[in-house]
């Protein structure tokens, strides 16, 4: 994701799926499969359905997104 081309939004996880992988849902309604990347992995590793995260999507797949931050509520 070079330059400015990525955005980021805020969503829900909705569905835990194995190897650290998410179902999230943004405000919208959209549905999309959701990752956290690299060494924040160790961070995320309580994620679960119901928590408020801030996604980074790509205009290129909108289904598929990038975990960047928890919201704590």
């Amino acid at each position: 994701m070079a330059g400015g081309e990525a955005f980021k939004v805020e969503g829900r996880v909705i569905e835990v799926l194995p190897n650290g992988i998410y179902r999230a849902e943004l405000a919208n309604g959209h549905r999309l499969t959701a990752f956290v990347a690299g060494r924040a992995r160790a961070n995320f590793a309580g994620l679960k359905a119901g928590d408020e995260v801030k996604l980074q999507l790509t205009p290129y797949d909108l289904s598929v997104g990038r975990i960047l931050v928890e919201k704590k509520i």
